[in-house]
């Protein structure tokens, strides 16, 4: 009997360590490392020039005027700088890097070209505003839009004749010609840009009678040639990010 419970006691103390044992086994081994989770790539997302947006802009125009001289023959060429500032308005529309755009501009000017004839008349010619309606064609490069213009070119100028009495006679004239142009915009956030533009308009000659007591009716041929250099600020309505 004794011999019985002698064996039963070693038999639970071998199996009570062994399972002591596997225990702190289980325990010193670390439990398998789960696999690192792949990362997630973000594209950058690109600039979209699409919607409608209002602006303005300062600047400045050089005016070239040529009259037709009634007395000598020849034309009397005469030109000046002057300030501009005013509005623009339009709306673009992007696929992949071709913008494709229509635009409307005003512009208040004070460029005032004087000159002579010669017989030593005044000639002088006011430009009050000037205003495009415009095609545009872009290219996106992310927030940064190169452009061309072209379109319809509208400007209206007083023109005076002073003769040497110094009697003046005075005309004005909406001239219609057209225009073309290029230009930089670049996006400062989502929807305010910042541009730089250059635009020609041309127009033709147009006939003018100018009647003094001294000199009469005097007719003279007018053209004029406008160069605009403008910087400005345009608010998009969508588009952006």
């Amino acid at each position: 009997m004794t011999s019985r419970v002698l064996f039963g006691a070693l038999a639970l103390g071998g199996a009570v360590a062994f399972a002591s044992g596997a225990q702190a086994a289980d325990l010193r081994t670390p439990p398998p490392a789960m696999p690192a989770a792949a990362p997630v790539a973000y594209a950058p997302q690109i600039y979209n020039w699409s919607g409608f947006y209002v602006g303005g802009h300062l600047g400045g125009g050089y005016g070239a005027s040529s009259w037709s001289d009634p007395f000598g023959g020849g034309n009397n060429n005469f030109n000046d700088w002057g300030f501009l500032g005013g509005a623009q308005v339009g709306a673009n529309a992007q696929f992949n890097r071709l913008v494709l755009g229509l635009e409307g501009d005003f512009s208040w000017t004070n460029i005032n070209n004087k000159g002579t004839d010669s017989i030593g008349d005044g000639l002088n010619t006011n430009v009050q505003w000037t205003s495009t309606v415009t095609g545009r064609v872009g290219a996106a490069f992310d927030r940064l839009l190169v452009y061309g213009k072209g379109g319809l070119a509208l400007a209206e100028d007083q023109s005076t004749l002073t003769d040497f009495t110094g009697t003046s006679a005075s005309n004005s004239l909406l001239r219609t010609g057209w225009t073309a142009g290029a230009g930089l915009e670049y996006a400062i956030d989502q929807n305010w840009s910042a541009r730089v533009e250059y635009d020609y308009l041309g127009f033709g000659s147009q006939a003018m009678n100018f009647t003094t007591p001294a000199l009469g009716t005097v007719s003279s041929n007018t053209s004029l040639n406008v160069q605009e250099i403008k910087a400005g600020l345009n608010f998009r309505f969508g588009g952006g990010q």
